[in-house]
């Protein structure tokens, strides 16, 4: 029996290995690999009346699997983490994306679920290093926009704009591994100084509810904050409910993927520093 368990082991060990190298920047393991198969299976015959409503769908399946912090933070050097059994708020965010994108072909093959996670998760849809990830919220949306896979409509549902620097990640350096690498921190204050030229719009708390009936299920929800130098604290999806309201789906920091028991409006009167929201309606042009 033992000597059974060992080589289940070592060949559990294998896999992994053999999963990474196979492409030399993602990082899965067998289980993620078998779960993409289960979960693409399951929904390949979704059917719903709207690219938000699908968007919907695909996110409620994803429903209590566990909040996962820092998920993307695996090993020494960047590589394109597959994880489908933790998930933080934006991994959950990318990954309902990619496999929306997914369905969308005739083959749903693992490779073009890998690819439409990097194209999302990346700037310019590639892969080259830690600084090259779309840390930040904001720059993730204008990114994903000039691709087509997403339009932010903050300013249409009226928005207001706001002056300010984002710049958390160059001014707390320690809290990031990854920055104690010189070229890295470099790279990441080259963003923010480009980051810099640009202007923040959210809806404010106090205009949500005038605009809920426009949000639709879906939608990109990202919660803006007041702490300085931080763009967004949170992010999910849109999700109408039987009571007619817009509520919140998202990978929450109190244990996994679930819906808000309150409208939206009410879940951001108990966020601390949050001064409202920014959407963005996914579009998925691009594949």
């Amino acid at each position: 029996m033992y000597f059974s368990s060992m080589i289940r082991n070592y060949i559990f060990v294998l896999l992994v290995i053999t999963c990474y190298f196979a492409s030399a920047q993602i990082t899965c393991s067998p289980a993620d690999r078998a779960l993409y198969n289960i979960k693409i299976e399951a929904l390949k015959e979704l059917k719903a009346a709207s690219l938000g409503d699908s968007i919907a769908k695909v996110g409620t399946s994803f429903l209590g699997i566990p909040y996962l912090e820092k998920t993307l933070e695996v090993g020494t050097t960047e590589s394109l983490v597959i994880n489908l059994r933790g998930l933080d708020c934006t991994t959950f965010v990318e990954n309902v994306l990619a496999f929306t994108l997914v369905l969308k072909t005739p083959k749903k093959l693992f490779h073009d679920f890998t690819k439409n996670l990097e194209t999302i998760r990346y700037r310019n849809g590639i892969l080259d290093g830690y600084p090259s990830r779309l840390h930040y919220f904001t720059d993730w949306i204008r990114d994903n926009e000039k691709i087509g896979l997403v339009k932010d409509i903050t300013t249409d549902l009226g928005g207001v704009m706001l002056e300010k620097p984002i710049n958390f990640m160059g001014t707390h350096r320690d809290l990031y591994p990854y920055l104690k690498d010189d070229k890295n921190f470099k790279r990441i204050q080259q963003t923010e100084a480009e980051l810099a030229k640009e202007t923040l719009c959210y809806l404010p708390q106090n205009l949500i509810k005038a605009q809920e009936k426009k949000i639709k299920s879906g939608d990109i929800i990202a919660l803006a904050t007041a702490i300085k130098g931080l763009d967004v604290t949170h992010t999910g999806f849109a999700i109408r409910q039987p009571n007619g309201r817009i509520h919140l789906l998202h990978a929450s920091s109190s244990g996994e993927v679930k819906i808000s028991k309150v409208p939206l409006v009410d879940y951001l009167k108990n966020i601390k520093n949050n001064i409202g929201i920014i959407i963005a309606r996914p579009l998925l042009i691009s594949s």
